[in-house]
């Protein structure tokens, strides 16, 4: 069992940057691939980004290739997501998630953990 808390969200105009973290409780962090995914008002959640439990390989959404960036702590069992060149289109509630198996996948039902999310808003 592993709890995620997300923090770092807020509003910020576009072009601006946001870091978000999240928090992981248990010894068990460094063995989960773990994602962020968001969900924009109306809209369904959508990955955002994954990262391998080593922290050697990532893949984004194309919406976000270029201007995010996924990493992680493993001493810190904490993941980040570094945020540049915010969108108003990027407005959403973002989600960081674990996966116990070893295999990177964009797909929402191959998370096992989930944070509560934290909103982040970009104004244009």
């Amino acid at each position: 069992q592993v709890q995620l808390v997300e923090s770092g969200g807020g509003l910020v105009q576009a072009g601006g940057s946001l870091r978000l973290s999240c928090a992981a409780s248990g010894r068990t962090f460094s063995t989960y691939v773990m994602g962020w995914f968001r969900q924009a008002p109306g809209k369904e959640r959508e990955f955002v980004a994954v990262i391998s439990y080593s922290g050697g390989s990532t893949y984004y959404a194309d919406s976000v290739k270029g201007r995010f960036t996924i990493s992680r702590d493993n001493a810190k069992n904490t993941l980040y997501l570094q945020m540049n060149s915010l969108k108003p289109e990027d407005t959403a509630v973002y989600y960081c998630a674990a996966d116990r198996s070893t295999v990177i996948q964009r797909t929402q039902r191959a998370y096992d953990y989930w944070g509560q999310g934290t909103q982040v808003t970009v104004s244009s």
